[in-house]
């Protein structure tokens, strides 16, 4: 299953200069982050955190899905393919694994 996040909180780093279609970035859970249980910050080589994929509605932008929707779809960490670079955010990829089907889904 693929699904799109929002990185925000640009102004707070490097600003977008950093991102470029196609790039990958990095995701890691921050569970012990002050503000949100489920923060999960976006990485970049060289430059470390340089946003958090976005967990509120007035930040998550179109179809993109919350950090709380995917927290727990994720392990600690995951990948994620930037496909739009705006000014105040990016948009990404993630390509989520697939759950098994419980037992009770399972057809006879």
């Amino acid at each position: 299953m693929k699904a799109f996040i929002t990185i925000t909180g640009l102004k707070f780093h490097f600003g977008s200069k950093p991102f470029e279609v196609g790039q990958k970035v990095k995701l890691v859970k921050e569970p012990d982050n002050e503000y949100d249980s489920e923060a999960i910050k976006a990485e970049l080589p060289g430059l470390g955190c340089a946003g958090y994929v976005a967990n509120s509605p007035h930040t998550v932008l179109g179809d993109c899905i919350s950090a709380g929707r995917l927290y727990d779809k994720i392990g600690v960490s995951a990948t994620a393919k930037v496909v739009y670079v705006l000014d105040n955010a990016v948009v990404c990829k993630v390509k989520i694994a697939e759950k098994e089907k419980l037992c009770g889904q399972c057809s006879e």
